[in-house]
């Protein structure tokens, strides 16, 4: 890339030099409008940046072309190669939409399919034919399955990869939440093969694209198109990259067909497609592809009434995936995204269409297009006729039918403690243990592990204590050992000076270690350190490591970023997680001592009833307040987003005062001003009131501040990696440079994320960048989950 931007000089210029060669090769023209001058430079300067190597942009109105034009390159590695009209794109993505919609819908026509129906109607297997997910909720992402399905071990085939959709356990229930899923589409894509006895790929080319005059839409594309195709990524281990092989490895382990991925197309054939949707049906060939009521159904919102995140079926309508939809096109349009960064978005109301596609993961992945695609919609629809805004449905309560509401489970569940109480602690018999503890171990009626493990006959001979002491009220830096009362055992501080492990001569005797302490699910959370910290020590001591699991407090599906940077790893951080990590310490165990090559022995007492989505209080656990400033479930839960930025000293987030972590402020914040900028965000979840206090310990000690005080509205929706970046970033806005992100870089662990927020960037845009990191990590924990 950085030859082709060179040899053009200048923004203005590289559009003229991608027109020369086009000249040189291709016989259409590009298409001008008022707006092409700001597309230009904008899609220019993605390029000369380098978030992209070219890109192809079309927009108009049905028979009327308003731009088309080709930029940049197609390919910079192994050689340069420039961007032409007619290139042909992954469009990953896209496939949901363009292809299993549009087959989907055909079957819907036919009389062949219900959406309210459920999805073992048409395959029976699903679920062990006992789901009441239906066919809307997988096209709304409404169903509550997984974002994939596993990759590892690595497996091949189209039946496997149907298999282990078929199978994949949901992670809340149907209609519960919004949760961007493959798996949903590669259902729907088993679906039209089961129903209409062909692939996907045969019967949308048969039904769709070839009546539509789509030429040049097809998975699998053949060789003699791989000259005109954009390639995509040099995966690891490979000198060359992806050419006309899908990138998306689920869809490239099952052949290059899929129901979420596998689609090759051009702009040109888009533009014919979405011509055809905005036209209620009708292809610029004239043929009738669709009934306009088709369109019309499948183009509304049809996610349950209640929720924010608004969906069609299949197409995004407004959902925190719409960037694509710009700022000027009202809620109504339509459109979808496509990792590889392709991209359409369609206003039915003005009849506009805007197409972008782009390789932006040649030669790697990794770089965030919201920012782009958001300015290419703004543009075309400032310059396209947008007037007044309608909304026409055909019905949406209907989208109501066979939802789960969620219902606080009262769950009977027992620890790892409970479990080795039930079993007298045979495993643990004719040992020397040592417990690593504190108040947090007790078992379901209250009483303490240290108790209950004499009492089966344990020899219990040392105690260890973490972050906070023994009794969990120490609120300092230097905690003493000491000697519980009650056994006369030694208590050695972990958090002593600088001792932060157990020492040989603490250990003397000593033939086994026990973890038993209640986490919090966040990455900076010291007591998950200190699990680090034994299980290094156990295996230098060859040294049997038993962990007593415990649930996570704010559920074990949620997994939200930022990722931590190895720079920026310390006791308080000290394992490359997302601040979210929705695992609990024994999966956390699991996953450290594989990823180490570690060899001791592990042994980690699951928990019994545990489920991945409950909240604390579903448990029927008893809780007690994790450290000094934890002093309950709302605090827990809102500490990830709150505690990013507690090490600015000119900045308290409610220590020294009754609710800590539930309000943050500070001498230099105007509350009520605070409020209403963050309310305005329209953040999920949770809402804000404006405050004043006095802070008694901690920052800002005895100074009068403001600030504001969080209202947790919906705990299922709430994103608090997201909150986090948007109380940082409204900060930065209102009052730039008053707080040091760098100051709290071992609280959030990204520097691209400190330098982006400090810089003025959307946090939404930030969170969209980190999902490749999230998708990675929820790839790599997989493998260790035990519930």
């Amino acid at each position: 890339m950085t030859s082709g931007v060179r040899r053009c000089g200048s923004v203005l210029a590289l559009v003229l030099c991608t027109a020369q060669a086009q000249a040189q090769g291709q016989e259409q023209a590009q298409e001008r409008f008022a707006g092409s001058v700001d597309l230009d430079r904008v899609v220019g300067e993605a390029i000369a940046s380098h978030q992209i190597p070219g890109a192809v942009c079309w927009a108009g109105h049905p028979g009327r072309l308003l731009h088309r034009a080709a930029y940049g390159n197609r390919a910079i590695v192994p050689a340069v190669e420039p961007m032409t009209m007619d290139t042909i794109f992954d469009a990953a993505s896209l496939t949901k939409v363009v292809a299993t919609t549009s087959a989907i819908m055909r079957l819907f026509e036919q009389g062949r399919l219900r959406l309210n129906d459920p999805v073992t109607a048409y395959l029976p297997g699903f679920q062990g034919g006992k789901s009441s997910i239906t066919v809307r909720q997988l096209m709304t992402h409404y169903s509550g399955l997984r974002p994939d399905v596993d990759l590892e071990p690595a497996w091949s085939g189209y039946e496997t990869g149907i298999g282990k959709a078929l199978v994949d356990q949901p992670v809340a229930g149907p209609g519960e939440r919004f949760l961007y899923s493959d798996i949903n589409f590669l259902l729907l894509g088993e679906i039209v093969r089961v129903l209409s006895g062909r692939t996907l790929a045969d019967f949308v080319s048969t039904e769709v694209f070839e009546p539509a005059g789509m030429t040049t839409t097809r998975f699998q594309p053949p060789e003699q198109w791989r000259p005109r195709i954009a390639p995509t990524e040099v995966l690891k281990g490979q000198t060359s990259p992806l050419r006309g092989v899908v990138h998306d490895p689920t869809a490239r382990y099952m052949g290059g067909i899929a129901g979420h991925a596998g689609l090759f197309t051009t702009a040109g054939d888009l533009a014919k497609f979405a011509t055809m949707m905005l036209t209620l049906g009708v292809a610029p060939n004239g043929r009738r592809i669709f009934q306009e009521a088709t369109i019309a159904k499948f183009t509304e919102p049809n996610s349950p009434p209640d929720r924010t995140e608004i969906r069609g079926l299949g197409w995004d309508i407004d959902s925190r995936y719409s960037s694509n939809r710009g700022e000027l096109f009202p809620i109504g349009s339509y459109g979808h995204t496509g990792f590889t960064g392709t991209s359409m978005w369609m206003d039915p109301r003005s009849k506009t269409y805007v197409i972008l596609l782009a390789n932006s993961v040649h030669p790697h992945a990794g770089i965030n297009l919201s920012p782009l695609r958001s300015r290419v919609a703004t543009i075309v629809a400032a310059h396209a006729g947008i007037t007044a805004q309608e909304v026409l449905l055909t019905g949406y309560n209907e989208a109501m039918t066979a939802v789960t509401r969620k219902v606080n489970r009262n769950g009977a569940v027992k620890t790892g403690l409970d479990v080795m109480v039930d079993q007298q602690f045979a495993s643990m018999g004719g040992r020397n243990v040592a417990l690593i503890t504190n108040h947090t171990g007790i078992d379901r009626a209250g009483r303490r592990n240290v108790d209950r493990m004499i009492e089966a006959g344990v020899q219990l001979t040392t105690l260890f204590s973490p972050e906070h002491g023994f009794a969990g009220t120490a609120d300092h830096e230097n905690v003493k050992s000491m000697r519980d009362a009650a056994t006369g055992l030694p208590i050695y501080s972990l958090y002593e000076g600088e001792r932060r492990t157990p020492t040989s001569e603490m250990l003397h005797g000593v033939d086994a270690l026990v973890f038993d302490i209640q986490d919090i699910g966040a990455r900076f959370y010291t007591y998950t350190c200190t699990l680090y910290n034994v299980m290094e020590l156990a295996q230098k001591a060859g040294m049997p490591l038993f962990v007593l699991d415990r649930p996570n407090p704010i559920t074990g599906v949620r997994v939200e970023g930022p990722m931590l940077d190895p720079e920026f790893m310390s006791f308080v951080g000290c394992l490359d997680v997302p601040i979210r990590h929705g695992m609990t310490v024994g999966e956390l165990a699991s996953m450290v001592r594989a990823e180490k090559g570690w060899t001791f022995k592990l042994n980690v007492v699951k928990m019994q009833g545990w489920q991945r989505g409950d909240w604390f209080d579903e448990t029927g656990l008893p809780w007690v307040n994790l450290s000094p400033n934890i002093r309950g479930l709302n605090a827990a839960t809102l500490y990830p987003a709150v505690a990013m930025l507690e090490y600015s000293r000119n900045y308290t987030v409610g220590r020294g005062t009754d609710a800590p972590f539930e309000w943050v402020g500070a001498d230099w914040i105007d509350g009520s001003a605070f409020a209403a900028a963050l309310n305005a965000r329209h953040i999920a979840g949770v809402r804000f009131y404006p405050v004043a206090f006095k802070p008694t310990a901690s920052n800002l000690e005895g100074m009068p501040v403001q600030g504001v005080r969080f209202l947790i509205t919906d705990r299922e929706q709430l994103n608090t990696g997201l909150l986090g970046l948007e109380i940082a970033g409204t900060l930065q806005r209102m009052y730039p440079d008053r707080l040091r992100f760098l100051d709290n870089s071992k609280l959030i662990g990204s520097r691209r994320d400190m330098e982006d927020l400090q810089k003025g960037v959307d946090p939404r845009l930030i969170q969209e960048r980190n999902r490749v990191q999230i998708k990675a990590f929820l790839e790599r924990r997989a493998k260790y989950l035990l519930y």
